[in-house]
């Protein structure tokens, strides 16, 4: 049930029944190199200890997006996705700040778009709208410290091109001015839900694979993941391989409310796809876990929708209230077109989130890429 969007013109395939994209081979070998150094440059945390991603809920100092201007990605769906990005950037702003790297030939038509709310900057390229999977994973220490890792963002596995891309998180986290340290595995930040007290959810579809992490075992991968994320275990789901150019992320599902809280978006009892299937057992694999501390696991259900009643007919669509942004003051979900689920998870969400507002919005562009709001968000925690 997972991710993003990316397609050459024409290809005739989305996010969730990718090919490999137009110029990967030339990307693959440019950062064949840069891939190299980050994984040589990698070690643990100096701080690891002391240092954690908090859970999103967390005061934000602002959010970090992404333009999207690449013809050779998009094709005609670009100028809808803009559109979309620009309404959740928006949307965001009337809670807290959000900063946007735009590539300078398209920053005038993101400021346009975005409007005065939504600051701008041009000083850090990008390739695509990602921002939660090329972004830097921000940490504190809860004495007023804060620091960035960085997943080695590999497009994917080299699915897409991805030279700006890779460089995102290394240069955010000196736009802001703060330590910044390569992780030990490949990845990207929608592979992994944290809960800001040592436990970590994620897929082995996607990180346990050949296409990040060829020569890591899972265990290595889990080590990993711990160091850079301050965290000390990880509840793993079998996740779906080669669907989707994520590989199956888990944020489109599974997502953690509080230490010990989790929420899972549950298909209908009709629904028997991978994805469905999927779904179910990280519900059930989530209501037999236990936190880092010892503690059950206490999981919600977040219905979704009926794929036949929404507004998209896109095969690839995404359809993931689950993907919602948690920000200052609201929650920023998708709202798809089947008005009963639409209601009902809007519901779910205000009842999960006493004292949010939560915004349901429309995103159908986005989806049909195959990603949602919060794939396209990145939290800079309050330190």
């Amino acid at each position: 049930m997972n991710d993003h969007a990316a397609n050459p013109p024409g290809a005739g395939m989305d996010r969730r029944r990718f090919l490999t994209a137009a110029g990967v081979t030339a990307a693959a070998a440019t950062l064949a190199v840069a891939g190299g150094r980050a994984r040589a440059a990698a070690r643990p945390a100096a701080a690891a200890g002391t240092f954690r991603v908090p859970i999103e809920d967390v005061r934000h100092t602002r959010t970090w997006m992404a333009w999207p201007d690449s013809s050779s990605i998009w094709g005609s769906k670009l100028s809808g996705v803009q559109a979309d990005i620009a309404l959740i950037a928006r949307t965001i702003a009337k809670y807290e700040p959000v900063y946007l790297c735009a590539n300078s030939a398209s920053a005038a038509k993101a400021r346009s778009l975005c409007g005065s709310t939504v600051t701008v900057i041009t000083t850090i390229p990008v390739d695509d709208c990602w921002m939660r999977d090329t972004g830097p994973v921000f940490r504190t220490d809860g004495a007023g410290g804060l620091d960035a890792v960085g997943l080695n963002f590999n497009g994917w596995g080299k699915k897409q091109a991805h030279a700006k891309d890779t460089l995102v998180a290394g240069r955010i986290a000196a736009h802001v001015g703060v330590p910044f340290t390569a992780a030990g595995l490949v990845g990207e930040g929608g592979a992994v839900e944290q809960d800001g007290a040592g436990t970590l959810m994620a897929t082995r579809s996607s990180l346990v694979n050949r296409n990040r992490n060829p020569d890591r075992s899972q265990s290595q991968i889990e080590a990993a993941l711990c160091t850079a994320y301050g965290a000390t275990k990880v509840i793993w789901f079998d996740g779906v391989v080669g669907q989707d150019i994520t590989d199956d992320h888990v944020d489109a599902t599974s997502r953690f409310l509080a230490p010990g809280k989790a929420l899972v978006q549950m298909p209908l009892a009709s629904d028997n796809d991978v994805y469905a299937k999927d779904a179910r057992q990280q519900y059930q694999i989530l209501s037999g876990a236990t936190t880092a501390g010892g503690a059950r696991m206490a999981v919600e259900q977040l219905q979704g929708p009926d794929y036949y009643k929404i507004r998209s007919t896109n095969p690839d669509f995404l359809a993931s209230f689950a993907n919602y942004y948690v920000c200052n003051g609201a929650v920023i979900s998708g709202q798809f077109g089947d008005t009963r689920a639409d209601q009902a998870a809007k519901a779910t969400l205000t009842r999960l989130f006493p004292g949010r507002v939560v915004e349901q919005l429309n995103i159908d562009r986005l989806g049909t890429g195959g990603g949602g709001i919060h794939c396209v968000t990145q939290q800079q925690p309050v330190p």
